[in-house]
C-alpha cells in the first residue's frame, strides 16, 4: 500500500479547515484535506450570518455565488419587545455590514479557493487513527472502503466540536452540558424581514440563549433559537414552538410555512487552553474557537484558519520539526488575537446566568448583546 506524503494533513473541510489549508498551500506547503462527508457544507447546523470583517479577515472575495441576503444592521429585543436598533442605512451607509450565506455553497466556495491554491481534497475519507514515528505522523485513512496511509509533518484537527484528532492527541477534554447550546431553526416563508439580524432574549423564549429572525433572501427567513438544556425541562423544539406561538412576535409568524428544519449542538465553552501537541494543531470548533456569547463560529474560523495556515507556512519552511514546542507560537498568537477576547466573553456569559433572579439575567443579556453589536464594541474581531 502506497504512502501519500504531504506537509500538512487537515482533517475536516469546514471553513476553518479549508482556510487553514488554503493559506498553508499558498505558502508553498503540500496540503491534503480529508473529510468523512460526501458533500461539502452538510449538515447545515448554523444560521450562516457573518460580517464583512470576517470575509476581509479570511481574504474571501464577496461573491453572489454564496450570498443569500445582505445585512445592514441589528435589532436586539428584550423579552417583552423593547428594542435596541442599529440600522446603518439611517446614517447613510448602504454598503452591507455583512451577509447571510448559503452554508453549502459557502463551504464549497472556500474549498474551491483552497484547491485553486494547490490543496488536494478527499471526500468520503475518514481518519481512523494515527501514529507518530521518526518525526512524522502516519495517518490511516479509510477512503471509499479502501485504506490509505498519509504521512505528514503536522495534522490539523478541523473536525468539529467532537474532534477525534483532539482526542487522539490528548487535547480534547469533555464539554460540560451547561456549555452546550441545543439549536433548532426553521427556514420559512411569509415572514417579513428588513435586512437586519434580529435577536430576541428572555428566559421565557430561550433559556440560556436567544431566539433569532434572519433574512435569507428570496422571500425566505431563518427563525430559530438556542437553549441550554441544564436550564430548562424542555427541548429546543418545544421552546421554538412557544416562541412562534406565544412571544410578542407571534402575529408576525401567523402565516409562515416551514420549508426546512435544521439543528445541532453548538459549543459555548471557553477556548481550549492547549491547542497543540506533538505534530497536531487544532482550529475552529475543534479548539472551541466559537463565540461563547453569540455561538457564532464563522468569523473565528476564517480568521483563525488564516492565522494557522500562515503560521504553518512560516514555521515548516523555517525548519520546525512539528513538536509541540515548535507549534506553541501558534497557540500564543491565536490567544493574543482571539482567545483572550473569547475567554472574556465566556466569563461574561457565566456571570450573566449566575444571577439567581431570571429578570436580572434577562436584563443583563439584553444589555450585553445590544452592546456587543455596537460600533464601539471591543469584540469586533470575534
Amino acid at each position: 500500500m502506497a504512502t501519500h506524503e504531504v506537509d500538512v494533513l487537515v482533517v475536516g473541510s469546514g471553513p476553518a479547515g479549508a482556510t487553514t489549508a488554503r493559506f498553508a498551500a499558498e505558502a508553498g506547503l503540500r496540503v491534503l484535506i480529508v473529510d468523512k462527508k460526501s458533500e461539502l457544507g452538510t449538515p447545515v447546523e448554523c444560521s450562516g450570518a457573518l460580517s464583512e470583517h470576517a470575509l476581509d479577515d479570511g481574504l474571501v472575495p464577496v461573491d453572489e455565488e454564496y450570498i443569500l441576503a445582505p445585512v445592514y444592521g441589528f435589532v436586539t429585543y428584550a423579552a417583552a419587545g423593547e428594542q435596541m436598533r442599529l440600522d446603518y442605512r439611517i446614517y447613510g451607509r448602504h454598503q452591507p455590514l455583512g451577509y447571510v450565506v448559503d452554508r453549502k455553497r459557502f463551504d464549497r466556495y472556500l474549498s474551491r479557493l483552497a484547491m485553486n491554491a494547490g490543496v488536494d481534497l478527499w471526500l468520503r475519507a475518514r481518519a481512523r487513527s494515527f501514529v507518530i514515528e521518526g518525526g512524522y505522523v502516519f495517518a490511516e485513512i479509510e477512503r471509499f472502503n479502501q485504506h490509505e496511509t498519509v504521512r505528514a509533518k503536522v495534522v490539523v484537527g478541523a473536525d468539529g466540536v467532537m474532534s477525534q484528532v483532539g482526542l487522539w492527541a490528548g487535547l480534547r477534554p469533555a464539554i460540560k452540558l451547561g456549555d452546550m447550546a441545543s439549536c433548532l431553526q426553521y427556514i420559512v416563508d411569509n415572514v417579513e424581514t428588513e435586512g437586519l439580524l434580529e435577536i430576541v432574549v428572555g428566559y421565557a423564549n430561550a433559556p440560556g440563549g436567544y431566539a433569532w429572525v434572519f433574512p435569507k433572501g428570496g422571500g425566505y427567513a431563518e427563525v430559530g433559537l438556542g437553549v441550554i438544556r441544564t436550564m430548562t425541562d424542555h427541548d429546543a423544539a418545544w421552546h421554538l414552538r412557544y416562541f412562534l406561538e406565544q412571544s410578542f412576535m407571534r402575529d408576525r409568524f401567523s402565516k409562515m410555512n416551514i420549508l426546512e428544519v435544521q439543528g445541532g449542538g453548538v459549543s459555548l465553552a471557553a477556548p481550549l487552553k492547549r491547542l497543540v501537541a506533538d505534530h497536531v494543531l487544532l482550529v475552529g470548533d475543534a479548539g472551541r474557537h466559537v463565540n461563547p456569547l453569540t455561538g457564532g463560529g464563522l468569523h473565528t474560523a476564517l480568521r483563525g484558519g488564516r492565522l494557522a495556515g500562515e503560521f504553518l507556512g512560516r514555521a515548516l519552511h523555517d525548519g520546525a520539526d512539528g513538536s509541540a514546542a515548535s507549534l506553541l507560537p501558534y497557540q500564543q498568537h491565536w490567544y493574543a488575537d482571539q482567545g483572550d477576547a473569547l475567554t472574556s466573553l465566556y466569563n461574561e456569559r457565566i456571570s450573566i446566568f449566575a444571577a439567581q433572579d431570571r429578570s436580572v439575567q434577562d436584563a443583563r443579556l439584553y444589555q450585553t448583546l445590544g452592546g456587543y453589536f455596537h460600533p464601539s464594541s471591543p469584540y469586533r474581531k470575534v
